[in-house]
């Protein structure tokens, strides 16, 4: 009895659906966690005499009543996200998929209904991941979830309709199309990377297994009538502060090799350039004490008073002897000259009274700074 009740009730829809230019229906798509705003388009100029009526077979039997005489009732579930509009219009806040239904707008005077009613039939999109353990009850416009990079997940995106069951009749019949895109809009099923299944027209999956970069990365689900788009839903990654912290550690260990390395490569070339500076020095060094030396120089020479007998005297000769040696460099401190005197004597047979002989040393330095 049930299921020919909701048969025609689906009927009545589809008539109104296609009738919808005259009878005043309409459809509003909305994402879930966002606020909606259904017209009534038969409000009078003093919304006093406005009603408004919900049914949802899913949550309710029979119809019930929201605002009555333009007062919101107060004893209705989620009375609290409802107010009603200056233009007699039903607002209601953080929309969830239990929202979805019949919204019926109807105006009375007197106690007499005024003009026909005005039907909105409100449709919810959601998106709910397999790695979530978020209820179905609760959603939000842009969902997030704390996952790991390297794992698959799976993302279900839902047209939540007044048909129920009979959605995917339904959604045929009025052209409605969902669909997975990327910030960019473009459709992720033409990327090998993603998996995109629909098991009907109300559901559609996105299952892929998430990257690195994919930290803060936004899919969209969108869903079209007629190719227009009507709502869309945003799914953001975000992973979790261990996946960052961890992300983080990586980048700090991969910075501080690369730190290492590069400071032991300037070392490296710094100690090969001091080695080929000291060889330079040193050779230079080298050369510049090759050069230096030490001069001795031995002068032997006859007093005065010999030199007088030298014409008459063929045994006694003088002469001078210069030596020259060259040793190491000693220190520039060193001034002590040592002066050596020798006398020498001739043959026997010939005083050498006043023969001197003189040994002179003398040092010089050459080659100094």
């Amino acid at each position: 009895m049930a299921d020919k009740c909701d048969l025609c009730l689906l009927g009545l829809i589809v008539l109104s659906s296609l009738l919808s230019g005259s009878s005043g229906v309409d459809h509003v798509f909305i994402s879930s966690g966002g606020n909606v705003r259904l017209s009534c388009n038969n409000a009078l100029s003093d919304c006093t005499s406005t009603t408004w009526l919900y049914y949802n077979k899913f949550r309710h039997s029979a119809l019930v009543e929201l605002i009555n005489g333009g007062m919101k009732k107060k004893d209705t579930e989620r009375h609290e996200s409802l107010s009603l509009g200056s233009d007699c219009s039903l607002n209601i806040n953080n929309v969830t998929i239990e929202d979805r239904g019949l919204y019926t707008c109807q105006q009375y005077e007197n106690g007499q209904q005024q003009g026909p009613d005005a039907h909105v039939y409100l449709h919810v999109l959601h998106v709910s991941p397999s790695s979530s353990s978020s209820s179905s009850s609760s959603s939000s416009s842009s969902s997030q979830t704390e996952i790991s990079p390297g794992r698959s997940v799976s993302l279900s995106c839902q047209l939540y309709s007044f048909t129920g069951s009979y959605c995917d009749d339904w959604v045929r019949l009025e052209d409605i199309e969902l669909l997975w895109v990327n910030q960019a809009g473009v459709d992720l099923q033409t990327d090998s990377r993603y998996q995109i299944s629909a098991p009907d027209r109300c559901i559609i999956t996105l299952t892929t297994t998430l990257l690195n970069e994919d930290h803060n990365r936004e899919w969209r689900c969108e869903v079209t009538q007629r190719k227009q788009l009507k709502t869309s839903v945003t799914y953001t990654v975000k992973y979790s502060a261990q996946d960052d912290t961890q992300v983080t550690k990586v980048a700090v260990i991969s910075v501080a090799s690369v730190a290492v390395f590069l400071l032991a490569v300037l070392w490296m070339i710094c100690r090969r350039r001091a080695d080929n500076t000291r060889g330079t020095v040193d050779s230079a060094v080298k050369d510049e004490n090759d050069h230096k030396g030490t001069n001795e120089t031995i002068n032997m020479s006859i007093p005065p008073a010999a030199r007088a007998n030298e014409q008459t005297d063929d045994h006694v000769t003088y002469s001078e002897v210069t030596s020259v040696n060259i040793k190491p460099v000693k220190s520039l401190d060193d001034h002590d000259d040592t002066v050596t005197y020798a006398a020498i004597r001739g043959t026997e047979d010939q005083p050498q009274d006043e023969l001197y002989t003189s040994v002179k040393k003398n040092k010089s330095f050459t080659n100094q700074h």
